[in-house]
């Protein structure tokens, strides 16, 4: 009798403890809502991305039989940090003429050297960025989405993409905040007079 009053408090305990087990791990219709959701824009956002030209400017290239072919392990990891910084002719930029490096992640022209950001989701790329500083870099144009930071240089054509809904630009940020973070600290861009 003895143990029965021991044994009747245990199972109580531990049938609780099993009822509340299972009922915090057991997705809500509104957890697996969120979940879908959460994962359909991470896909939108990968779709967004592979058409609207991100792997041009931003991912490092090699040359294969083919032409330029993205270097997997750098994808959109930008400008390489450890590649030296070729000198653009500053006659030929003040002729009017724009040049861009073999694999497109650096770009002359009347407005200096500029650098394709690293925009992987590692702290050196967009890890740290808020969605509000996505949204601000490509609707008004500013660098690291800061409000009082200078413009975003050519050829980033933010004022295209600028024109895209909120939906698709949360997707792409969404999408980006899941890439394989690759550390990549890439140069500040240089003035016009700085080049050769």
């Amino acid at each position: 009798m003895r143990n029965s009053f021991f044994a009747i408090p245990v199972i109580a305990i531990s049938l609780a403890i099993a009822f509340l087990s299972c009922s915090t791990h057991s997705a809500s219709p509104e957890r697996e809502a969120i979940a879908k959701d959460s994962t359909d824009k991470v896909k939108r956002g990968e779709y967004l991305v592979s058409i609207v030209g991100c792997d041009d400017c931003h991912s490092p290239k090699k040359m294969g039989p083919m032409g330029p072919e993205i270097i997997p392990e750098l994808r959109l990891s930008g400008y390489p940090s450890g590649r030296p910084i070729q000198k653009a002719d500053s006659n030929v930029v003040k002729q009017g003429w724009a040049l861009f490096n073999p694999d497109l992640t650096s770009a002359a022209g009347p407005w200096g050297m500029s650098f394709a950001g690293n925009i992987t989701s590692d702290e050196t790329g967009i890890g740290n960025w808020t969605e509000e500083n996505f949204m601000r870099a490509l609707r008004k144009g500013k660098y690291k989405g800061l409000e009082t930071s200078r413009p975003l240089l050519p050829p980033m054509p933010w004022f295209v993409y600028k024109n895209m809904s909120d939906e698709d630009l949360k997707s792409i940020f969404a999408y980006l905040k899941t890439t394989k973070a690759v550390a990549n600290v890439v140069p500040a861009s240089r003035q016009l007079a700085d080049l050769k």
